[in-house]
């Protein structure tokens, strides 16, 4: 299932220390969070090397950069504020016990998109503001498969690849029927020796047993709601206290082999206004959304080609419940997919990253055209084209 928002945008919060909008302390909703609780939701300490020159660097005053990386739950839906958002625990986390650090917050949460699209933008949201220390959440938005356990290896070696080698934690949050993409994630996360934890297997076990209500912690089925938000900081926050007081000194880390693929590790990103098509035909480009800068079309028929190299390419198109047409995409002449961008749910409208090619490096030559065909429930073709981006791009 992914992770949504109601009435889909970007969130990408740029906070500067000391303003107004972080200075607040989270008001504390969640009762005390019993030591047993916490204790099986650590699922690896792990090498602490990294967070732990973290904590030097914090100690020493001067900007500080905290970064969140993952999808709508990271983006801040059903938070009523953002001082009550797990970040919130975590940014106060660092101002209590390093005072002199100047604080800067970097949230790069953006609703419906998994590691594959985070892997393709990690650069240009992120790891561009050179944070000292990350949080990467995509447990609710990928599923639990290898495919997309190898775009989440991606984001991580892309940050501990990283001048500034920042420290990072793995939170695995969860939907309502305690599902996630744990499993693999872990997988990844133990083999770069990772501290991760779950939320999943923090409050599960308590839904499981009737000792505690889903609604309890999420207005729908997938969001926490404050008190959801504050069990993540708490979690957080927890595993940051085992590092900070723990006097085992770890080993150097070095970046291992890949566990999967280091595809992911090397990607490129082009929004519609860096697009150049070297075809099109009954195509247009729309500006008038900021964030959602496409090329449309509303007439079957048309057709757009792009040049894009990469191992690995990916498409991203606006998927929306309205007059959304199909749209028939093909790489290099080979076998075409067809793409729906009609939604049947009503919360609003998201990108949708589709593969479209894997597995031959080199330049690809991608086409879309639009089809007549459309969805029962749809009232007219429209297919916007947010962007194409690669992986394997060395």
């Amino acid at each position: 299932m992914r992770s949504v928002i109601t009435s889909m945008v970007v969130f990408i919060w740029v906070v500067t220390a000391g303003s107004a909008a972080d200075s607040a302390a989270p008001r504390d909703l969640a009762k005390p969070v019993p030591a047993d609780w916490l204790a099986r939701a650590i699922v690896s300490d792990g090498n602490q090397e990294l967070l732990k020159k973290s904590f030097e660097k914090a100690s020493h005053g001067g900007m500080f950069t905290v970064g969140i990386l993952g999808g709508s739950i990271t983006a801040g839906a059903s938070a009523s504020s953002k001082d009550r958002h797990y970040s919130a625990y975590v940014l106060n986390w660092w101002k209590k016990n390093f005072p002199k650090a100047q604080v800067n917050f970097v949230n790069a949460g953006i609703g419906a998109t998994g590691s594959d699209y985070g892997a393709m933008r990690l650069q240009r949201d992120l790891l561009s503001k050179n944070p000292d220390f990350i949080v990467v959440e995509y447990a609710v938005n990928d599923r639990n498969t290898q495919d997309k356990a190898e775009s989440y290896e991606g984001v991580i070696r892309q940050i501990l690849s990283h001048p500034k080698k920042p420290g990072v934690i793995l939170i695995f949050m969860m939907n309502s029927a305690g599902g996630n993409a744990q499993e693999w994630q872990a997988k990844v996360g133990k083999h770069y020796d990772l501290p991760m934890v779950s939320y999943r297997d923090l409050l599960w076990p308590e839904i499981e047993s009737k000792r505690m209500e889903w609604k309890d912690i999420s207005p729908d089925t997938v969001h926490p709601n404050d008190i959801g938000h504050a069990y993540a900081g708490k979690l957080l926050c927890t595993i940051l206290d085992r590092a900070r007081a723990s006097s085992v000194k770890s080993p150097a880390s070095t970046l291992p082999e890949p566990l999967f693929t280091d595809a992911f590790q090397y990607t490129s990103l082009f929004e519609a206004d860096a697009l150049k098509p070297v075809t099109k035909q009954g195509w247009d480009f729309d500006s008038s959304q900021a964030r959602n800068k496409c090329f449309k079309s509303t007439k079957p028929g048309s057709v757009i080609e792009f040049d894009v190299v990469g191992e690995k390419i990916f498409l991203t198109f606006w998927k929306i419940r309205g007059g959304m047409g199909k749209a028939k995409v093909s790489v290099d002449g080979g076998e075409p997919a067809v793409y729906d961008a009609w939604f049947d749910q009503t919360w609003g409208g998201y990108r949708c990253t589709e593969m479209i090619a894997a597995g031959k490096p080199g330049k690809h030559r991608v086409r879309v055209e639009l089809l007549a065909e459309k969805n029962p429930g749809s009232t007219g073709n429209e297919f916007r084209i947010l962007c194409l981006a690669a992986a394997g791009v060395k």
